[in-house]
């Protein structure tokens, strides 16, 4: 019954564009042809010395969006390195922004480009388990004494 049930919601999402890469009849993954494309960033900015995902998703067939990565997109960047969709900026980058082009490869006409600012607070290093412990235990002492 289980594997029916599965065997079910894998052909709805398959024929609903949602299904992940599909081999072809080479065994080669492909994705969806697409007809656009567009940045959906996690973040509005980026950082120095670490990677940076850059989210590009196709729009297939005009109904829902497929997520793409440099096997379907050509990166291109003013400053940095990019390793699959992550641009990597060193740390000593000084820069205030980075323009970042896509393009699909499937269609060279479909490309995108966008400016994103560079992170300038720093966040110094993470805290360890004992001072966050510390603090949530100076933190309880204040609501219980009000």
């Amino acid at each position: 019954m289980s594997r029916i049930l599965l065997a079910i919601a894998l052909l709805i999402l398959s024929q609903s564009g949602i299904a992940q890469k599909k081999k072809s009849n080479s065994g080669k993954t492909t994705t969806p042809l697409v007809d656009s494309i567009a940045f959906h960033l996690y973040t509005d900015s980026l950082k120095k010395g670490v990677h940076n995902y850059i989210n590009v998703d196709g729009l297939v067939a005009g109904k829902s969006w497929y997520p793409l990565s440099s096997e379907d997109i050509q990166f291109e960047s003013d400053e940095g390195q990019f390793e699959g969709n992550s641009l990597v900026l060193p740390v000593d980058f000084s820069k205030e922004k980075v323009t970042i082009t896509a393009t699909y490869k499937r269609n060279p006409k479909l490309r995108k480009e966008i400016t994103i600012y560079i992170k300038k607070l720093e966040e110094g290093p993470l805290k360890s388990k004992d001072e966050i412990m510390e603090e949530i235990r100076r933190g309880g002492k204040k609501k219980r004494g009000r």
